[in-house]
């Protein structure tokens, strides 16, 4: 009953801890003695004797206490003591926190306590001064409102946890007599009760509650065996005839006929029930269906799953036609009932009817609200809002509601270019050749004046093998577009590659009339070039020049074809490069071409000043500072050849083409070295990665030779020479199956990047060859050594002649070569997801990330030294 320091009573009329009276009533000391001068000692304690120690001194036992006080011979009962008092405070401010300053009423909410005793473990002493502490808050809300339920609940809870189970039963059972009304504590009375004599709390429950739902479906439960279930529920229903969970539980448990009958009785007695309504629509013969919608209809005027089952009842009796009409009548029906228009709604029901297999459905609703929510007079917002709910169906899978929505949306803006485009792509991708020239007609009737629409049409006709009709739609496209550039050098392309060659001359003559673009006269030239009439290639090329006198590939390859007569015109080439590097000062390939002229006429010294000047006028340019070096090499000076290498670097440091060629220029003692360097400047480099693979594959490690090579072709899967080396490797360690996937997968990226590869492909005599006889020209010329190493397959050799294969032969390898597997590959697939993010280009370095090709696929690895492959700066290669 002692006073707090400010005067007022401690919560529940409690003493203070310890029982001890504070400073501020009457300044007694523990154990109630006075010190010296009536004053208490520092922290509150007696000292030995009753006395007080000055700050510092020895104690009667000459011992110190921390903080300059002296304990009783060295004790801890003042440390005790004090966390005593500490503990006692803190349950004083909590108990203080819960309470009102009425005595007897309860601020706290016995729900939310209930909740946390659930999680309460009893540990220690503490906790159970805790439940006692909490016995008796609970036991004061039962006394002061027994009729309050959350109090009997929270109070049976509370020895639940302590472990009481028969005082917990005893005090539930208190809570049905007094709160007969409250079917939670029916419910928690029936949980605490042994199995056995739970059913006949249930019993008792329903008896005192027969109108509670959560009572009967409890009762329910609890029985295991199916007949049993069913009658207490038929019985429930008896009372509770309109509550939809009791028939739903109540019909689940019946075959297909016993539940349409149930499922007619409860729509009489639910009738809002829409759900009911549907099931059994769906139980019930075509016709009986229709009678059920209707009847749906009339009591739920304003869900429109009804209207969308009867759509979908009327395509599986293949009414084509009523399936819009029902739809139609839907839109119009919610509208009048005050149903707002919810286009995101439509969109799900449209989806999720192409995943039940109803595509009329689909088509259906789309086409009835395509511009539900829109304003027709804004084209822009409604192009903007088709586009999105079109890719984000693509994105969910819904690829025929995407379809539907591109078009309807093409139909309703017949002149938007880019809708068609996408429709069209979304048709190549996941169409069928029919579909897609069904879009591309009608595109270039909706679009006439879009040259890009007529291209993809004529080139889909001519993939066909159909060159007539590509024929033809091209010069239907000259009639919309005459001054078309793209469209001429189409139906030029079409010609010379079927070997209508006066037909690609005439349509030419025509193009430099009409276009008079440079690039209308370089293929002029190159069709005389490719037929070889070399004398009417460069008149061309001179009446080209003079039209368009700054075009630098027109003065490369007027330089090109003097050097490709035989015997080679150098001359004539090196007089044509000197006028074509005063036209074209700022462009690298045409110095690039004049420095190749003097190279093969051997005059190192003209090349070599030759690159001087241009790195003069083109400062920083990787390709002329790469050419010199590899002029040096030429020239037998490997000394100059580094030295200028260094200089290089110093003047383009991130350039992974010249680091490339730095590792080869090395010692081989010293490539390893050189290529660390090189992966600190460029760690994500194409050039440097095939560089650092062919590394690996010199040295025997076959594994990590086939890592990087992969590694680099997703880098950069144009990067033509990255190929080339990659297919070699293939070729003298790979089994057909790998050989025939790095093929396809090359086919697939088209490369057109690599000066080696450049040079190679750009060959006239490559023009017309396939990718594979391509890469089989790339490997004759810079790998040889490799073809001869060992015999090819016979099927692999096929194909890079350019033959084609049965397709069951290209799934068999294919399907070997997933199966087929290394070690290093099957350790990495311990990788966990959260050490990978997927990325399909590199954006930029990341701390503690590395972007490569492992086990998940190309992206960000987070880097793990304990269990990660080593990096190549700490191995030597």
């Amino acid at each position: 009953g002692a006073r707090t320091p400010m005067g007022s009573r401690t919560p529940m009329g409690m003493r203070t801890p310890m029982g001890y009276a504070t400073p501020a009533s009457g300044m007694y000391t523990p154990y109630g003695m006075n010190t010296p001068m009536g004053r208490m000692t520092p922290m509150g304690r007696m000292t030995p004797m009753g006395r007080m120690t000055p700050m510092g001194l020895q104690t009667p036992a000459g011992l110190k206490t921390p903080g300059g006080l002296a304990t009783p011979i060295g004790s801890a009962r003042g440390s005790l003591h004090e966390l005593g008092e500490a503990r006692g405070t803190v349950l004083a401010v909590k108990l203080d926190r819960i309470m009102d300053s009425v005595t007897g009423q309860t601020v706290m909410d016995p729900k939310g306590y209930l909740t946390d005793l659930n999680a309460l473990n009893v540990q220690s002493d503490a906790d159970v001064r805790d439940i006692k502490k909490a016995r008796t808050l609970l036991r004061s809300v039962i006394l002061s409102n027994p009729k309050h339920g959350p109090g009997w609940l929270a109070a049976a809870r509370l020895e639940e946890v302590a472990g009481k189970i028969p005082t917990a039963r005893h005090l539930i059972a208190q809570g049905c007599k007094q709160c007969p009304t409250n079917e939670d504590v029916w419910v928690e009375a029936a949980r605490l009760e042994k199995p056995a004599t739970a059913k006949a709390v249930i019993a008792k429950a329903v008896k005192a509650l027969p109108h509670s739902v959560k009572l009967w479906l409890d009762a329910a439960r609890r029985e295991t065996e199916k007949p049993i279930k069913a009658k207490i529920l038929r019985k429930a229903l008896e009372f509770i005839p309109n509550s939809v969970k009791l028939w739903k539980e109540a019909i689940s448990l019946e075959n297909k006929e016993d539940a349409r009958i149930m499922l007619s009785r409860a729509v009489e007695c639910a009738p809002t029930s829409v759900d009911m309504w549907l099931a059994l629509a769906k139980l019930s013969p075509y016709q009986d269906a229709k009678k059920v919608l209707n009847e749906a209809r009339k009591h739920v005027p304003t869900d429109p799953r009804i209207w969308v089952t009867a759509a979908k009842l009327e395509e599986t009796q293949g009414n084509e036609r009523t399936v819009e009409v029902i739809l139609a009548r839907a839109k119009d029906s919610l509208a009048a009932n005050g149903v707002a228009a919810d286009r995101d709604m439509w969109l799900k029901e449209a989806e999720q009817s192409e995943k039940t297999s109803f595509p009329l459905v689909c088509q259906a609703i789309i086409k009835v609200t395509i511009k539900m929510g829109l304003d027709e007079s804004d084209p822009k917002q409604m192009k903007r809002m088709w586009v999105q709910d079109a890719e984000a169906a693509i994105s969910r899978g819904a690829i025929a509601t995407a379809r539907a929505i591109y078009n309807n949306a093409v139909e309703k803006l017949k002149g938007k270019k880019g809708l068609w485009l996408r429709l069209a792509q979304l048709e190549t991708k996941y169409g069928n050749s029919e579909s897609l020239d069904g879009v591309l007609q009608r595109a270039v009737r909706g679009c006439p004046n879009a040259e890009i629409l007529w291209l993809m049409y004529a080139k889909q006709k001519w993939l066909q093998g159909d060159v007539g009709k590509a024929r033809e739609i091209l010069g239907e496209a000259f009639g919309h577009s005459k001054d078309s550039e793209a469209i001429s050098l189409a139906a030029v392309k079409l010609e010379s590659e079927n070997g209508e060659i006066q037909r690609a001359r005439l349509l030419l003559n025509r193009a430099r009339q009409q276009c008079d673009t440079a690039k209308v006269w370089m293929q002029s030239v190159q069709l005389e070039r490719e037929q070889t009439n070399y004398a009417q290639a460069l008149a061309l090329c001179e009446e080209g020049l003079a039209a368009h006198p700054h075009f630098a590939k027109l003065w490369m390859i007027g330089g090109q074809i003097y050097m490709e007569q035989t015997p080679p015109q150098l001359a004539e080439a090196r007089r044509f490069f000197e006028r074509a590097v005063r036209a074209c000062p700022k462009s690298v390939p045409v110095w690039l071409c004049a420095a190749e002229c003097e190279i093969l006429d051997g005059k190192f010294p003209k090349a070599r000043s030759l690159l001087e000047k241009a790195r003069i006028k083109n400062p920083k340019s990787e390709l002329l500072w790469l050419r010199g070096v590899e002029v040096e090499s030429m020239d037998g000076q490997e000394r100059v050849a580094l030295h200028m290498m260094s200089k290089a670097l110093q003047e383009c440091p991130s350039s992974g083409v010249l680091w490339a060629h730095a590792i080869d220029l090395e010692p081989k003692p010293a490539q390893n070295a050189k290529s660390v360097d090189a992966l600190k400047k460029c760690e994500n480099d194409a050039d440097v990665i095939v560089a650092v693979a062919q590394l690996f594959w010199r040295d025997g490690k076959i594994a990590k030779a086939r890592k990087w090579f992969m590694r680099a072709v997703q880098l950069n899967p144009a990067l033509g020479h990255a190929w080339g080396g990659y297919m070699a490797f293939e070729l003298s360690h790979g089994d057909p199956g790998q050989q025939r996937d790095v093929l396809r997968r090359f086919c697939a990226a088209e490369p057109n990047q690599g000066i080696r590869w450049t040079k190679s492909v750009k060959k006239v005599k490559n023009w017309r060859l396939k990718w594979p006889q391509k890469m089989m020209a790339y490997l004759q010329e810079y790998w040889q050594n490799v073809l001869e190493f060992k015999p090819l397959d016979k099927e692999i050799e096929a194909l890079l002649k350019g033959e084609e294969l049965p397709a069951a032969d290209v799934s068999m390898e294919a399907a070997s070569a997933e199966i087929k597997d290394t070690k290093e590959a099957k350790e990495e697939r311990k990788i966990p997801a959260e050490f990978f993010e997927a990325a399909d280009r590199f954006s930029g370095p990341r701390q503690g990330w590395e972007f490569k090709t492992g086990s998940r696929g190309l992206g960000y690895y987070k880097t793990d030294p304990t269990k990660n492959e080593p990096r190549i700066k700490e191995e030597p290669l």
